[in-house]
């Protein structure tokens, strides 16, 4: 069981890592917090990897309480 939990957590930790990536690169926004100053939404794509970024950490925390917990 303490194994199963170990390799699912290396698994979200590389996904999220991924997402994450992924993000950055599809940004407006420079590496360096270079932006134009004004507002915008997030749209399409930018919005699903963030609600999935968001989603991934829940269940990565998930996991890590209960490898905890048993």
């Amino acid at each position: 069981m303490d194994l199963l939990f170990s390799v699912l957590m290396m698994i979200f930790a590389v996904i999220i890592i991924a997402v994450i990536l992924l993000q950055t690169r599809g940004s407006s926004a420079g590496l360096f917090g270079q932006s134009d100053g004004s507002y915008r939404s997030r749209r399409g794509i930018e919005q699903i990897l963030f609600r999935l970024t968001i989603l991934l950490i829940i269940l990565f925390v998930g996991v890590a309480v209960l490898n905890v917990r048993f």
